[in-house]
């Protein structure tokens, strides 16, 4: 053994007390805990668990071990399901059994142990007076201080306070001695959850395979075993302080299912996500689960150059990207249908060789059925657009300017280009040489097609009336 390195054996005779009553009775777990937790997707899980308890009559302590060392103790529930006891007082412990805290725990008393000396070990005793960085101060028996790294360390007993795991207490009166079934909820951070998606699409961009996955964090400070799952999806206001971020992981990847492992139903105005057996989140855990598999769902790709003006003479000169985009319904007519929690999307296609790769990858928010996503790819290589101000007049109440936006395509195949221009205040078209439509008071589009190798020009002149 490395000199400098601390190994406590302990001897541990002690048990847990409670001043003024004695110790709390362990709740013994139920043969089927009835275990469920729902996370929510802002670092939040609900526990809820039902346990037998062997009760007496008249007034007890009582003890739940195991909890989440995360909860949040102020929203503990406990009831009977008989209704046969009442909860008069409820503590948390958490202070937990480690070296630290033992040898704290220890100071200011006579301990004993052994240090290595050469190649021998030496005993060695005295009072505590400090521990820091594997380091111990003693006060030895002639009164001398001795700074030691100790191999092996004996104490007498755990002391009194620490506790193996976050323990719940309370305090119940009952009436009538036996089994009874008692009801736990609870509240903790430290669980959260977010969905992820594939994106496959086929050679012409026109249909396409969606994969979505869940993963799990579970940094609650608790395994939950064989627990039924549900995840909630939306934006739950909590009132709380910052919580702390968590970084230790470990991998779990479940087999790939398909839509029919989550049954998904509408919570409030959330919605939630039920999934059809039970499964062990693991404390540091990251654990992955399949939500849905569409495969041969319809999507468009589409060409946007977009410019939001900053005044009401719009923007400025100059050449622009042009977005590429992927848009898919998401309706059972269309495969899907099912509403889809906000995460990220990646876009992959096959090369020549039939190998995918990735193309992009995008954000989308919470999204009911119905409703059409939008996912942002990149920018397009082969086709360019060009935006100049052609002429402004100024007119007294109002002004009229003119812009032009010529699109360039180097593919070989024709495209549609959804150019987006920005207005303000009260506007009026008065001349242009493709149709608009008029968005938004702030937002007009215009669907111009480009052949292959050539251009085309979208030519405007906007009025704003200023009286």
């Amino acid at each position: 053994m490395k000199s400098g390195k601390l190994l406590l054996v302990l001897l541990v005779t002690a048990a847990l007390a409670t001043s003024g009553c004695s110790a709390p009775t362990p709740a013994l777990y139920a043969g089927d805990s009835g275990l469920e937790v729902t996370v929510y997707n802002n670092d939040l899980g609900v526990v809820k668990e039902a346990r037998d308890m062997s009760l007496q009559d008249g007034v007890g302590w009582y003890a739940f071990e195991g909890v989440a060392s995360s909860i949040d103790p102020t929203s503990v529930k406990l009831s009977s399901r008989d209704g046969s006891f009442e909860v008069l007082e409820q503590n948390y412990e958490y202070d937990l059994v480690s070296k630290a805290k033992i040898l704290e725990k220890y100071l200011g008393q006579k301990i004993q142990g052994s240090v290595v000396v050469g190649n021998t070990k030496e005993p060695v005793s005295g009072i505590l007076l400090a521990s820091q960085g594997g380091e111990l101060i003693l006060k030895l028996d002639d009164g001398s201080i001795r700074i030691v790294s100790v191999n092996d360390l004996l104490l007498p007993s755990l002391p009194e306070g620490l506790i193996m795991k976050p323990t719940l207490e309370w305090l119940l009166s009952n009436k009538g001695a036996g089994q009874k079934t008692a009801e736990l909820s609870y509240m903790t951070s430290g669980m959260s959850w977010a969905a992820d998606y594939v994106l496959v699409t086929d050679k012409d961009d026109k249909a396409m395979d969606l994969n979505g996955w869940v993963t799990i964090n579970n940094n609650a400070g608790a395994t939950f075993k064989d627990a039924a799952l549900k995840l909630v999806a939306g934006d739950v206001n909590l009132v709380r302080p910052p919580q702390p971020t968590y970084a230790r992981y470990d991998m779990a990847m479940e087999s790939k299912g398909s839509v029919s492992q989550f049954q998904e139903e509408s919570l409030f105005e959330y919605h939630m996500y039920d999934l059809g057996r039970r499964t062990t989140l693991k404390d540091n855990e990251q654990k992955q689960l399949s939500l849905l598999t569409s495969q041969g769902s319809k999507v468009e790709k589409e060409y946007v150059y977009e410019n939001d003006g900053t005044w009401y003479w719009g923007g400025s000169d100059g050449t622009g990207k042009i977005q590429v985009k992927l848009n898919f319904n998401n309706s059972k007519t269309n495969g899907l249908g099912m509403p889809l929690p906000k995460g990220k999307v990646r876009v992959f296609k096959a090369d020549s060789e039939g190998r995918l790769q990735f193309l992009g990858e995008d954000q989308i928010d919470h999204t009911p059925k119905d409703e059409t996503v939008r996912i942002l790819v990149g920018n397009a290589f082969d086709i360019v657009g060009e935006r100049k101000q052609m002429n402004v007049q100024d007119l007294g109440c109002q002004h009229e300017i003119t812009w032009e936006s010529t699109l360039r395509n180097h593919k070989s195949e024709d495209v549609t280009v959804t150019v987006i221009e920005s207005a303000f205040w009260d506007w009026k078209i008065t001349s242009e040489n493709y149709p608009h439509i008029k968005e938004s008071n702030r937002r007009i589009r215009w669907n111009v097609p480009v052949k292959a190798g050539g251009e085309s020009k979208l030519a405007y002149t906007i009025r704003y009336n200023w009286c």
